[in-house]
Parts: structure tokens; C-alpha cells; sequence
């Protein structure tokens, strides 16, 4: 595809340099058009185990797009100086196209998450935007994707709507994209935010860039995962003062 955006490079990567909004409006415009689209919204923990796997970076530079969901990607863009906007996270985009998708009648297919969280997806779903068709709503505790695969390629979704976690979301995307011409996303942990299972960080976390500690600070498991984001700035000083 011809990129529709101007690209900033973080540490290989190339993320679109654009805004939520001007990325929502381009994605309902590749909806129109039938167009199939592979997104991938990564945080400084995906670009350090794509950078520890070939594999996934070969997978991640596939994207149609790739966006800064997390902020030390676009505090990693600043220091390198070639600035981003701002976040243009998974969750984010994936409301703003459900809403869309309730007023225009569009087909979406959910896989990922829990079976109770999948049940509470569907049912938020139909009594919250019941302008949208379910084409299908898979949990993903699966262990042959070719059920699913084929309920896909039955239905043509406009979107699919991918929240197994990363890597595995964007394996499955990268190896079924050719089934639907369909905007497929993967969006991590949104489906227990939306239905209600998990809490999202309040504004005032969000607008202060401190999300991820409203989210350690609720969940203290999460700490070795949070080891990820000084390891990640420490490659892009490197990066910074190799150039």
C-alpha cells in the first residue's frame, strides 16, 4: 500500500506520525474502500520483543500501520528528535470505530480474552451499539485458530478486532489477514476494558502521561513487565549517540 502517513523511526521501527483522529477518519476511509489493513499499536514491550525476534519484526514491519500506543514511544521519538503527536492507542481507536461502526451497519468480528469476557463483549455490543453486526465473537483460549479462520472468511467482517496479547495477535493477523478484506487490529487488553472486567487509568492518569503507574499500582504483578520500559529508553540514548 501507498503509506498514507509520514513515518518516524524509533529504534527500526517506522510508526505513523499523525494524530488519533486523522487515523480513525483514515481507517474508516480504507473501510469504505474495502481495503485490507493490518495495524499494529505497540508499546516500548513490543519493540523490545520484536527487537529480541526476528520473526516478530519481520511480522511488525508487514503492518499497514504501526502506532505509538505507548507513551515511551513517543517520548523515544522526542529524544531521538523526530517528535510525535501523541498516543494513538489501541483502545482508543477501537471505540471511536465501534461507534462509527454501530451508525453505518458494519460488520465486526471479535477474537480474544476470556469466554466470560467474550460473553460480556457480545452483549455490551447489542445493547450498546446495536447498529452492529456481530460476524463472530471467539475467546481466545483456542488451540486450532482454523474454526475461527473459517468463520471469518464466511462472514467478510469489515474489522477484525484481535485481543489475544502480543505476540500472538499479530501472528494470528499476519498469518489469516488474506481471508477478509478487513481492518484487523490487535488490541490487547481492550476487550476486558470494554466489557467492563478491567478499569481503565482515569483522565487525569491518561492526560499526565502516567497511565502505566495507575495500572502497576493496580496490578503489582505487572512490575517485571514494567522492567521493559528503562531497558527500551536505554537502546533509544544508544541509538541517540551512535548517530
Amino acid at each position: 500500500m501507498t503509506q498514507p502517513f509520514e513515518t518516524v523511526n524509533v529504534l527500526g521501527f517506522d510508526f505513523i506520525n499523525t494524530t488519533q483522529t486523522n487515523f480513525i477518519e483514515q481507517l474508516k476511509q480504507d473501510c469504505l474502500n474495502h481495503q485490507n489493513r493490518f495495524i499494529v499499536t505497540a508499546n516500548p514491550e513490543i519493540v523490545l520483543a520484536a527487537k529480541n525476534d526476528a520473526h516478530y519484526a519481520q511480522i511488525i514491519q508487514t503492518a499497514d500501520y504501526l502506532t505509538a500506543d505507548g507513551i515511551g514511544i513517543v517520548k523515544g521519538a522526542k529524544i531521538l528528535g523526530t517528535p510525535l503527536p501523541e498516543r494513538v492507542t489501541g483502545y482508543d481507536t477501537m471505540m471511536a470505530l465501534l461507534a462509527w461502526c454501530h451508525e453505518q451497519h458494519k460488520k465486526v468480528f471479535f477474537v480474544g480474552a476470556k469466554p466470560q469476557v467474550i460473553q460480556a463483549v457480545k452483549a455490551k455490543i447489542k445493547t450498546e451499539y446495536p447498529g452492529i453486526a456481530i460476524a463472530g465473537a471467539f475467546d481466545g483460549y483456542f488451540k486450532d485458530d482454523q474454526p475461527i479462520v473459517q468463520a471469518i472468511a464466511q462472514s467478510q467482517p469489515d474489522f477484525v478486532f484481535c485481543a489475544l496479547g502480543f505476540p500472538k495477535q499479530e501472528y494470528f493477523i499476519n498469518k489469516n489477514r488474506t481471508v477478509a478484506s478487513a481492518i484487523w487490529m490487535g488490541v490487547g487488553g481492550a476487550f476486558d476494558v470494554l466489557a467492563g472486567t478491567a478499569k481503565r487509568a482515569p483522565k487525569w492518569w491518561i492526560d499526565h502521561h502516567v497511565e502505566w503507574l495507575y495500572r502497576l499500582l493496580k496490578e503489582p504483578s505487572r512490575f517485571g513487565r514494567m522492567l521493559a520500559l528503562p531497558k527500551y529508553l536505554l537502546l533509544v540514548y544508544q541509538s541517540k549517540f551512535n548517530h
